[in-house]
This record gives structure tokens, sequence and C-alpha cells, in this order.
């Protein structure tokens, strides 16, 4: 996910994805600078890598542009929902010492989709 940083400038970082009514959503356990960021200045972008190859050898991948919108609590929650699919079908994350962290919660407002894929095909018609 890139985000803005108070100057203009892309601050990326790695984030795990998953889809609730119609937007994307991260969690967060800490006041990380991507949620400072979002706070002051909701756009940003998502890519995302696709494990596809196309008709002419590259790799799919999308990338999401939006506003993205951050609320307080329900980060733990969320992070245990995601675990399985990004460490495995028995991951058990956060670890039972952070479970009390409310943490924070960004939704991404897909506005445009650009990317190789069939999401391409159908942004561009």
């Amino acid at each position: 996910m890139t985000t803005l940083n108070a100057k203009g400038g892309p601050q990326v970082t790695v984030v795990w994805v998953g889809i609730e009514d119609e937007e994307f959503v991260m969690g967060h356990l800490a006041m990380h600078q991507k949620v400072k960021n979002i706070r002051r200045d909701a756009r940003v972008a998502l890519s995302m890598l696709s494990d596809k190859t196309n008709a002419q050898g590259l790799r799919e991948y999308v990338v999401i542009y939006g506003d993205a919108r951050v609320t307080e609590g329900g980060a733990v929650g969320l992070l245990q929902r995601l675990a399985p699919k990004y460490l495995g079908p028995k991951a058990d994350y956060p670890p039972s010492s952070m479970r009390n962290i409310a943490g924070y919660v960004t939704r991404i407002t897909p506005a445009r989709f650009a990317g190789i894929g069939p999401w391409a095909a159908q942004a561009a018609e």
C-alpha cells in the first residue's frame, strides 16, 4: 500500500488485505506512519501481484486507487481472520499477548483499477 507523506512523497508498506462490503480492509496494531498519513490525506494506492500469467507471459497484477479511512478498534479480529491466508491454515495471529490492543482498521473505497489481468479489460470498458 502506498500513502502520501506530509511533503507529498510516497510511503510504501506491505500489508495484509481482505475484502469486506466492497472495500479493501487492513488491520494495524499500532499508529504506524501509514495510519498517520491516511488520517492526513486519504488518497492511497494498493497493488497486488497474482500468481497467474497472461498470454504474453506477464505476471498479472492489479493496482487499486482510492480513498481510505481509518477507524479505531477491530484490528485483532481482522488480523485473526486474515492470518490463515497469509501465514497458513492453522495460523494464530496476533499472539495472545497482543490481543488486548484495539489497533486500527483501514478501509479503502476503490475509485479505479489498473494493471494486467481480467480486471484491466473490465476497467477499460
